[in-house]
């Protein structure tokens, strides 16, 4: 009977000495129990509708390889609330930058941000994100193969530091059509030439009359834009030129340098180097049967270079050259890129460049470990690889940044510049109460009055002045949101 009782004992023994390591083998970390894994909270900017798209773009690849981890979008702003909202009220719009705020402060914060430069900077100032150095040395991630626009870009808003990556970014080069500058027998652009080089080569190759024109240079590839607009965005930049002071109490227009800047700019436009803005005297756009991309300066052959972003080529280019034979009116040239002009006072810098998405770890996450896995993830070399499939950004890592279609060009024209140093100056924060909007508008005014030579360009800075101030003091006066009409603010 004893050795019955053993005997069975040691059956049991044996046969669960076996299961055990079967069981777990089954319940590995790749075949975690739904509900049961652990949750990596990511906050954005909106959301409260479809997140499809985010979790395309970002974290479903990062989910499928990694089954032990959930993620957990959480918006900042309900962009759904937002949607719907017909009050009427003329109430601010929301803070984004306090709405992001309280994701990484809240009682459950989450782990991961993305965000803009704008945001990124302040977040870094305040001691809210994590800084990545050491993570980056710990597990010994080689950051040379990143664009310098990138990596000095993020360094340069963490007191050379990095608190946050950016998987993709946003860039513009000089487009020229190589059979324009042929057929004027004159050599094409080159990388790293200054602005005023690129602007004598424009008006060497500037000629013809009225549809015949032939423009040496555009801002931009669209027909009929304002140069005001595209003189700020690209051409000021670089200089650190600001419309007000930090406080936004007083403009800072009224000066030699903006003068020189808004003589050069004009002085395009009044010798018709580069193409009219709307309601400008002369339009360019051809009739649709004669050109049917008379609406693009660059593809309708009527300007020599204008610049252009990374997705034009993917999106239009490209795709109009392969198929030029089955479109009328259409003519095939041969062209390529080279880096945006910079200024003898910043050499190398372009106000080209953009860091819309870079994720950072809060620095009270609950799960750093994974986030900083996630964060390992879209930033590697695999990930890359996968993403430089996309038409609209380029990845981060230059081994993967190639046209479609092997085209043949000049690519690194679009990650050799370095970006633009960030400013302190809150400019989102003027944004928001409109001021910046109607000193701009303001500014478009006063630089069409100029290019129709109704006013002298210091006649012309000195009433952006007056009338900016005004603008100014009447926001100081009415903090809480501006509604008047931006013409009723400083006409009259």
């Amino acid at each position: 009977m004893k050795k019955n009782w053993v005997r069975k004992l040691l059956t049991v023994t044996l046969v669960l000495t076996m299961i055990i390591p079967m069981l777990a083998a089954c319940t590995n970390k790749d075949e975690v129990v739904p509900g049961q894994e652990r949750v990596l909270r990511i906050g954005m900017q909106y959301g409260g509708y479809d997140d499809t798209y985010f979790r395309q773009q970002w974290t479903d690849t990062f989910e499928i390889t990694h089954k032990g981890i959930r993620i957990e979008l959480v918006p900042a702003l309900d962009g759904a609330d937002m949607r719907y909202d017909n009050s009427g009220d003329p109430k601010k719009q929301p803070d984004r930058y306090e709405a992001m705020k309280k994701l990484l402060n809240s009682a459950n914060p989450v782990d991961i941000i993305v965000t803009d430069s704008f945001q990124f900077r302040k977040l870094v100032e305040e001691g809210m994100l994590k800084q990545l150095d050491p993570l980056l040395q710990k597990d010994s991630i080689d950051l040379s193969d990143f664009v310098p626009t990138v990596i000095d870009g993020i360094k340069a808003m963490g007191d050379n530091s990095l608190y946050g990556l950016a998987p993709t970014f946003s860039s513009n080069a000089l487009f020229f059509n190589k059979k324009l500058f042929s057929d004027a027998n004159i050599a094409p652009p080159t990388d790293n030439m200054t602005w005023d080089q690129v602007f004598t080569l424009a008006a060497n190759l500037s000629k013809g009359d009225g549809a015949d024109r032939k423009y040496g240079f555009s801002f931009n590839r669209y027909s009929g834009s304002e140069v005001f607009g595209d003189m700020m965005n690209l051409y000021i930049t670089p200089l650190n030129l600001r419309m007000f002071d930090e406080k936004g109490e007083k403009m800072t227009v009224n000066t030699p340098q903006w003068e020189k800047v808004w003589t050069t700019v004009s002085d395009l436009a009044i010798k018709k180097i580069v193409p009219p803005a709307n309601g400008s005297e002369t339009p360019i756009q051809a009739p649709e049967n004669e050109n049917p991309f008379g609406h693009d300066n660059f593809l309708s052959g009527k300007v020599a270079m204008a610049i252009g972003d990374y997705n034009y080529i993917n999106t239009e280019l490209s795709d109009a050259m392969k198929n030029a034979d089955k479109i009328k009116g259409f003519t095939k040239f041969d062209w390529d890129v080279v880096t945006m002009p910079s200024h003898p006072e910043s050499p190398g810098v372009s106000g080209g460049s953009q860091l819309y998405n870079i994720f950072a770890i809060n620095q009270k996450a609950a799960n750093p470990d994974d986030a900083w896995e996630f964060m390992k993830f879209i930033n590697s070399e695999d990930w890359a690889k996968l993403r430089s499939r996309s038409s609209w950004e380029m990845v981060s890592r230059q081994k993967y940044i190639k046209p479609k279609d092997g085209t043949n060009i000049n690519v690194s024209a679009f990650y050799k510049t370095k970006p633009v140093p960030p400013t302190k100056t809150d400019m989102e924060k003027f944004m928001m109460d409109g001021s910046y909007w109607q000193i701009n508008q303001l500014g478009t005014e006063l630089m069409q009055q100029v290019i129709e030579k109704k006013k002298s360009v210091a006649d012309a800075l000195k009433e952006w002045e007056t009338k900016g101030n005004q603008i100014l003091i009447q926001a100081k006066k009415n903090p809480n949101g501006n509604d008047t009409p931006p013409g009723n603010v400083y006409k009259g």
